[in-house]
């Protein structure tokens, strides 16, 4: 390069996706459901990729030992991270906690679940997740309630359906999580029926229900205004495998 000649300039930022169906249905009535063609190209701008890799990862989780109810139809892993404008965190691996006001089954203990694995809490389709849920929790906090970090937890769950045990996504029944934020966003059915979600008002009224069908189908809940509950899962086939497959992200300030 010459004395006097000019550096190249860096190449700009990939714009910011546009949200307002998402936030605008949020903002007035609690929640958003958003269909995969609507949410894909969200994630993409922000890094989406290998999403088969990600889903993959559902076939390795753990066995939840902590239901109360003595069902063993429930997987999951479990990880938190600290999520701000200059970047995504993992934190060192922690129990998950909710008070018996919001988990009045499970509540009350500390549950340790096994962590995520270290690939897939790394994986670019989580970090896009990620940095979905930031722009939208930012963009729907007032600016004087935003936190500088939000706390994320994020739980990969595969609910089983079994001809004598139903799956039950929502074993506490309606409820709500004790967070700011809540993301449900579908991996995987495999021959399941039902599993439909149902939003209500804090007085327990219906607002909404919908089916999370597709892989990428999601549910934004703003946990401090509605409550929400999945209906059991049972087997289509009872002679093949069943299962619900989710990502629940939550919010909340740290």
């Amino acid at each position: 390069m010459s004395e006097d000649s000019t550096p190249p300039l860096p190449a700009p930022e990939p714009p910011l996706p546009e949200l307002p169906p998402l936030e605008e249905h949020l903002r007035t009535e609690g929640f958003s459901f958003l269909r995969a063609a609507d949410i894909r190209p969200m994630l993409a701008s922000y890094g989406l990729a290998d999403w088969e890799g990600f889903a993959a990862s559902w076939n390795r989780l753990g066995l939840d030992r902590y239901m109360a109810d003595g069902g063993r139809y429930r997987r999951r892993r479990h990880a938190t991270f600290a999520v701000s404008a200059e970047g995504i965190e993992r934190k060192k691996h922690q129990p998950h906690y909710q008070s018996r006001d919001y988990n009045e089954l499970n509540g009350g203990i500390e549950r340790w679940f096994r962590p995520v694995e270290d690939a897939i809490g790394a994986h670019p389709a989580l970090m896009a997740i990620l940095r979905l849920m930031q722009r939208v929790a930012t963009d729907l906090t007032a600016p004087a309630g935003q936190p500088d970090t939000w706390h994320a937890e994020i739980h990969q769950f595969r609910i089983e359906a079994r001809p004598d045990e139903p799956g039950e996504p929502t074993p506490e029944g309606l409820h709500r999580d004790g967070v700011d934020w809540v993301l449900v966003l579908m991996v995987r059915r495999e021959n399941v029926a039902s599993g439909e979600t149902s939003i209500h008002d804090l007085h327990r009224r219906e607002i909404g229900h919908f089916m999370l069908a597709e892989p990428l189908d999601a549910a934004l809940v703003d946990d401090n205004r509605v409550y929400h509950g999945v209906t059991a899962v049972r087997p289509i086939d009872p002679a093949q495998p069943a299962y619900r497959d989710v990502l629940v992200v939550t919010f909340r300030h740290q």
